[in-house]
């Protein structure tokens, strides 16, 4: 472990992998013109597109983690650049379906298997993408996910000595 996190807390921790990874990310994906932010749009439309999907923007933003405005302003990015196409929902006038255009699909496929060939590589310490480690890894970002974000009805105040 290097000096800088040897006696890190777990959140340093979690934002220090958070940021290398998107800084990676955004660097492979920057000769396909694409952000890290982008390709998590892109990418989780992809999959759930192949999955017979087309959400809405809001089912995007809860997918992706990512704010429901700035889905939006992706989206409309995205649109703008012939890879999105928004529509509004037939069923609710409020929502807008988003589905990948012909160009997304292929944009979005081959963002997909740059990013798996870096986390593959990222995760090289505990076995690649299909290693055990990765394996307890995941259910370990997992646990951690589905803990709801405690609500502090005060600020926490320290006295000092």
């Amino acid at each position: 472990m290097s000096n800088t996190t040897e006696s890190a807390t777990p959140g340093f921790l979690v934002w220090r992998l958070s940021m290398k990874w998107r800084v990676a990310i955004d660097r492979a994906l920057a000769p396909l013109g694409l952000t890290h932010a982008q390709y998590s749009l892109l990418g989780s439309l992809w999959g759930m597109q192949r999955s017979g999907l087309r959400p809405s923007q809001r089912a995007l933003a809860d997918h992706t983690g990512l704010e429901a405005l700035y889905v939006s302003k992706l989206a409309r990015g995205l649109e703008a650049a012939g890879l999105v196409e928004r529509a509004p929902d037939p069923a609710d006038t409020r929502a807008v379906r988003l589905s990948l255009t012909d160009e997304g699909l292929a944009v979005s496929g081959r963002a997909v298997e740059v990013v798996r060939r870096i986390v593959d590589g990222l995760l090289a310490p505990l076995g690649g993408l299909e290693g055990p480690g990765t394996e307890a890894f995941t259910h370990a970002l997992t646990a951690l996910l589905d803990v709801p974000v405690p609500v502090l009805t005060e600020p926490s105040t320290k006295e000092s000595s």
